[in-house]
């Protein structure tokens, strides 16, 4: 899924150039391209497609210039995820009604790659087996309360992998007295967004619990991968409502089981958790640029143009970033107030800043 637009991220992440299509971390490779070199791993590359928006189509060609056109999978217009699920899943279905999938985010870290690929191998195997619908769960390390939360208990009637547990319920993003909690019972999870199951599982969830989607992009059969493919898709997306394929379908059903798991994981949601994942210096300060100096300032993220001359002072836990015309400034407690800043902004000083 590459169809978001990182409005966390702002400034660097723009509308028209949103997070997954940039080398945030710096290490000369997008996210994008990272995401699909790891599952290049595991599956084989003519068997990846990419969900985004029309808008970053040729984004995605520039990026992965090896993959197939029948590959980019382009919503007309943004609907969340679960119109973005369905509308994949029909279009595999169409060719490949036996498949095993994996549905993932194109913006996200995982450091350790190797656990990582066998925790996707095992799921794969748990959901050609049976009717589950899997999601991974990352084993949490702090009381986050930017991440949704995953309840399990323990079932004894899987033993091919004992980190696999039944979802006994799902919590979007808790306040901090609720997250401690989550964290000294043991039995919560972070939700990673990471998603595994048989394409006749999630197709026969979506008619149980999402019927109106189903039937919308069901009319499709025998229109995937024609030329009337791109009309019937513009046509539906106008009718087709807006949820999120977790609140749709994986808090209603009873069929959900989790993959536990310790990953080196980050949503990259946040400016904070970037700073999580950069170097720090002495003082804790991530710093981009190579002309920043810095006075009595500490635990800073500070993402700064190659050319620009920054002297910061007296700074402590602040986020600070400047990209093309607009210079942040703002104290990484109160990061979940961006989206807010951005809404302000467009409303104020219009779409250009955005």
């Amino acid at each position: 899924m590459a169809g978001g637009i990182g409005s966390r991220f702002w400034p660097m992440s723009r509308t028209t150039h949103p997070k997954q299509f940039l080398d945030i971390l710096g290490t000369g490779e997008t996210l994008i391209q990272q995401t699909f070199k790891r599952f290049e791993r595991i599956i084989p590359k003519e068997n990846i497609y990419i969900v985004t928006n029309a808008s970053y189509a040729q984004l995605v060609r520039e990026q992965l210039p090896f993959i197939k056109e029948n590959q980019i999978i382009s919503e007309p217009s943004r609907r969340n995820t679960a119109p973005c699920v369905a509308y994949a899943c029909y279009k595999i279905n169409e060719k490949h009604p036996e498949a095993n999938i994996i549905v993932a985010p194109s913006d996200h870290i995982i450091l350790k790659e190797d656990v990582f690929t066998d925790v996707i191998k095992s799921a794969l195997l748990a959901s050609k087996a049976n009717n589950w619908l899997l999601t991974i769960g990352i084993t949490p390390s702090r009381p986050d309360t930017g991440y949704g939360y995953i309840q399990f208990k323990d079932i004894d009637s899987y033993p091919a992998d004992s980190r696999l547990k039944k979802v006994k319920t799902f919590t979007e993003k808790p306040g901090l007295d609720m997250a401690k909690q989550f964290l000294e019972s043991g039995d919560f999870l972070w939700n990673s967004g990471i998603f595994i199951w048989s394409n006749k599982s999630i197709l026969e969830a979506f008619e149980k619990y999402l019927p109106e989607i189903n039937d919308a992009f069901k009319k499709g059969v025998g229109i995937y991968d024609t030329p009337e493919e791109i009309v019937f898709i513009r046509e539906t997306y106008t009718v087709c409502k807006s949820i999120s394929i977790d609140y749709g379908i994986m808090e209603k059903a009873d069929n959900v089981y989790v993959l536990c798991a310790d990953l080196g994981w980050s949503d990259l949601g946040t400016w904070g958790s970037l700073y999580e994942n950069r170097q720090q210096n002495e003082n804790g300060n991530a710093v981009v640029g190579k002309n920043v100096i810095m006075y009595d300032s500490n635990n800073c993220i500070v993402n700064m143009p190659e050319d620009k001359l920054v002297v910061l002072q007296g700074l402590n836990d602040y986020i600070i970033v400047e990209s093309e015309n607009v210079l942040l400034v703002c104290r990484k407690n109160d990061e979940q107030q961006i989206r807010q800043f951005v809404n302000d902004v467009r409303i104020e000083k219009g779409e250009k800043y955005i």
